[in-house]
Order: C-alpha cells, then sequence, then structure tokens
C-alpha cells in the first residue's frame, strides 16, 4: 500500500502560460502606446516650427556662422537683447531640451529632425546668470535657444548654443538662418558690433581664471580696480617720473601724439629685487588710468596670452599686465610647441598695430634671464624701469606710510635707518607690523587703550628681523644679506 502526503504547495505553474493579470497589463501599455503616438503627432517639433515660420524652402537656405570664445557669452547675450527689443512681439524665442550630453547638433538638424522621441525638442528655456562687472553683477544669458525674429520683408531663425564642456561645446556658436540670405549675414555683422559696443569686460580691471569653463564661472574674471594715491608709491622722483610718463602719460595725450603721428604702442619692464614695489607700482598705474582696460595674467594662467591680445586689441585703451615674466622666459607654449610662452608674447606685441593703443607692462625679479630675449627682438620693450632698494629718505617715508594711525615713537628713527640699509619695502611693513605686535603683547598694555609702540618696541623688532636665526624671513621679504 503506498500514501500520499499532501505539503499544502501550490502546483508549479508554467512561467510562459498567460495570466489575466498579463492581458490587463498588455491592455493598459497598447493604450499608453496609443495615446502617445496620438498626442505626439500633434506635439511641436523643431522641424514643424521652423518650416511654419521660414517656409517649406527652408531647407534650401543657407546657414551662416557666428562663433565666439566662451567669455563673451555675456556679450553676446546683451547683443541678442538689444535684438530681441528691437524686434519686440515679432521676436520670440523657445528653450531646447533633450540635448545634454548628446554632442553638437545644428539648426540643420533640427529641420531635418522627424523624430518626436531622443532629439533636440522645444522645450522650457534655460538661462544662466554670468558675471557682467564688479561684484555681484550678473547678466541672464541663454544657454540653447532658438529665437524667430519677423519683419516686414523677411523671417529669421537663430539658433544659440553656449558653452556645455559635458556636450563638448568650448565656445558660443550662433546659426542663422533668413527668408533673405543676406539679411542672415547682415544680422550676424550687426551682432558682433553690438557685442563688441557693449562689451561688459570694456574700461574693467579683468584676469583669466583657472578654469576655462565652468557651469557658473567664466574665463575671465573681473577685478576691483585698486585705489593707490601717489603718495602710497614711495620711489625715487626720477624712477616715478619714467614710469608715470611712458604709461599714464602718453594715454592722456594719445590725440596729440597720435596726431602727431607717433605710435600709442608701447612695452615697459619693471625690474628688481623681490619685495621693492613692482606689484605695488602696477597697483598705482592701474589706479591712474581709470578708462583702460587692464587683463592681468599671472601664475597658471600666463598661457593666456594669445587670448590677452586678442581682448586687449577688442577693447583700446588697453593694458596687458604680465607678473614675473621671467616664468616664461624657457617654458615651452602650448601652441608652439617649441617656442618659449615669452617668444609668444613678443610675437603677440609685434603684431598689434603701431597705433594700437595697448600697453604692455611686464615685471621680473630677473632681468638676466629676460635681457637675450629682449635683445633679439628690439622694440618691443621701449623702456626698462629700475624699481631700486629703498634709498635713506625712500625708508623714512615708508615707515611713515606703514606707520598708518598706529602711535610710534620715532625718536631713534635715525639708529633705524641706518641699521635697515639695503632692505625692501616689504621687510619695513613687516618691520611695523612687528613692532605692533611686541607693543601688545606687553602686560602694561591692557585691552581697550589705544595701542603704543615704544622705540624700544621698534629696536627689539628690528634685532629680531636682524637675528641669524630668522635668515629666511629676511630672504622672503626681498632683503640680502651681505
Amino acid at each position: 500500500m503506498s500514501f500520499s502526503v499532501s505539503t499544502g504547495a501550490p502546483s508549479p505553474i508554467d512561467d510562459h502560460a498567460p495570466q489575466l493579470s498579463d492581458v490587463r497589463r498588455y491592455g493598459r501599455y497598447v493604450v499608453r502606446r496609443f495615446v502617445s503616438a496620438a498626442r505626439a503627432a500633434d506635439r511641436p517639433t523643431f522641424r514643424r516650427l521652423l518650416i511654419e515660420h521660414l517656409g517649406n524652402g527652408v531647407h534650401e537656405l543657407p546657414v551662416t556662422l557666428e562663433q565666439w570664445p566662451a567669455y563673451e557669452h555675456v556679450n553676446v547675450q546683451g547683443a541678442l537683447d538689444v535684438i530681441l527689443a528691437e524686434h519686440g512681439n515679432e521676436a520670440e524665442v523657445i528653450g531646447v531640451a533633450g540635448h545634454r550630453h548628446r554632442g553638437p547638433f545644428g539648426i540643420a538638424d533640427l529641420i531635418g529632425d522627424e523624430s518626436h522621441f531622443g532629439g533636440p525638442q522645444p522645450g522650457n528655456v534655460t538661462k544662466i546668470n554670468l558675471p557682467s562687472g564688479p561684484g555681484d553683477r550678473t547678466r541672464e544669458c541663454l544657454s540653447a535657444a532658438v529665437i524667430l525674429l519677423a519683419t516686414q520683408d523677411h523671417r529669421m531663425a537663430v539658433l544659440l548654443r553656449g558653452p556645455d564642456p559635458e556636450s563638448g561645446l568650448s565656445d558660443v556658436t550662433l546659426e542663422i538662418i533668413a527668408t533673405r540670405p543676406d539679411a542672415a549675414e547682415h544680422l550676424g555683422q550687426r551682432l558682433r558690433q553690438l557685442a563688441l559696443e557693449h562689451n561688459v569686460y570694456r574700461g574693467q580691471v579683468v584676469s583669466f581664471g583657472h578654469s576655462m569653463f565652468g557651469e557658473r564661472s567664466s574665463l575671465l574674471r573681473f577685478r576691483e580696480r585698486p585705489t593707490t594715491s601717489r603718495e602710497e608709491l614711495i620711489l625715487p622722483a626720477t624712477t616715478f617720473e619714467d614710469l608715470r610718463r611712458q604709461v599714464v602719460g602718453v594715454a592722456r595725450n594719445r590725440t596729440r601724439l597720435r596726431a602727431a603721428g607717433q605710435h600709442l604702442k608701447r612695452g615697459m619692464l619693471l625690474y628688481g629685487p623681490p619685495g621693492v614695489g613692482k606689484t605695488h607700482s602696477v597697483r598705482y598705474l592701474i589706479s591712474e588710468l581709470v578708462d583702460t582696460t587692464v587683463v592681468e595674467l599671472t601664475g597658471e594662467t600666463l598661457h593666456g596670452i594669445r587670448e590677452a591680445c586678442s581682448v586687449a586689441r577688442a577693447l583700446q585703451p588697453a593694458m596687458i599686465v604680465v607678473e614675473d615674466v621671467d616664468l616664461i622666459a624657457e617654458e615651452r607654449s602650448h601652441y608652439g610647441g617649441e617656442t618659449p610662452l615669452l617668444f609668444t608674447l613678443l610675437n603677440e606685441m609685434d603684431g598689434l598695430d603701431e597705433d594700437a593703443d595697448v600697453v604692455f607692462l611686464l615685471t621680473t625679479n630677473r632681468a638676466d634671464l629676460l635681457e637675450p630675449a629682449l635683445a633679439s627682438r628690439p622694440g618691443r620693450v621701449d623702456q626698462a624701469v629700475h624699481i631700486p632698494l629703498p634709498d635713506r629718505d625712500s625708508r623714512r617715508r615708508l615707515v611713515e606710510l606703514y606707520r598708518g594711525a598706529l602711535d610710534v615713537d620715532l625718536s631713534r628713527i635715525e639708529s633705524v635707518l641706518e641699521r635697515t640699509n639695503g632692505v625692501t619695502a616689504s621687510f619695513l611693513k613687516e618691520l611695523l607690523r612687528r613692532a605692533a605686535v611686541v607693543a601688545a603683547d606687553r602686560e602694561d598694555q591692557s585691552v581697550g587703550t589705544q595701542l603704543q609702540v615704544t622705540a624700544d618696541d621698534l629696536d627689539t623688532s628690528l634685532d629680531d628681523l636682524l637675528d641669524t636665526r630668522n635668515q629666511m624671513t629676511r630672504a622672503v621679504l626681498g632683503y640680502r644679506d651681505e
């Protein structure tokens, strides 16, 4: 006799056998597909919009391409704002969706694309705030958009694409198509003129950023213009006059000099040991040239020489400041391969017209590294100005400058001046700061009382700086032991 035992488990079901729930799910899927396909026929596409705006012959119209560097995005938007205002209600801005991470596309692709999925489609207008001046000033700029324009005798469509590193786009591009081909070319020229006319960098102090492009950054960054007065620049009278005449004097007399047939392009080299005031001299010159566009190149941004010259050429009067130019004396150019960046700079200087109102201001601690290159390319630098170590009178003036509102007993100042022969301005600035620290640390000065620096405090600080254990400190302040 055999027995069967029931375990209570359900009998196995064939996974491929249709179930009632599968039929319901499939029905919903079919309905969704049917509805999507039906509605897609009514969904606007760029192909339909452009044919409706430009006519059935749109495929035969030429495309005008205009391109700018990424840092011009904010200026291109300024030009577009003028055009949009002129056209008023006859202008329409349409956002572009579904284009990220898909690589480049053009207006011809939009005209020929009949697909409803997977390509660029009309969508919300996306914008980005880009710097338009010092501080927090910004301008709202289109990231990607199709702009439809209409006049009494022709119609135009513009595709704007801003920089998009994720899609491999490093420039600002405008593609223009019009029912009257010469209108597209004219609009491109007008946009370039307006972008230059309303350029936000004109008359500003800008520097090149470390990151070429970013979601919320720009290659050119605004700087606050320094406010350094003549009294704050302590130099020998003849040195100061050489400095001022070549830069400020030419700028203020540009009209008369040009009328007399004299060229305005000039180059000046400031050289001298570290800490003597080369950077301070640059700040003074920038302060004086209030209407001049200043492009600063330092450190890692020295590779932006060609871009800086392009900006200066377009936004004259301009000044290009290259600090520590000796750093590029032997460094190879990213562009020219075997050509040192210094020669790239000299070539750019030579490439400007003689009447270009552009001054190149170079600074260096190592004039010996530059001399061979400058001697082989005469005429690029018109004047080399040596910024010397401060003499006794200059040291006296520097002490007065750096003491500011600090109460300092200068009864033994002659001794201090005698012992500081050969020091830099940076050394004296640190001397006053250190003397203030010594005074503040004394027990007999309670909190809330005015800080008073005695002659002993000054002597103690000087003894400390001249001590052998502070040899490296003196070195970084520009002082060299005999």
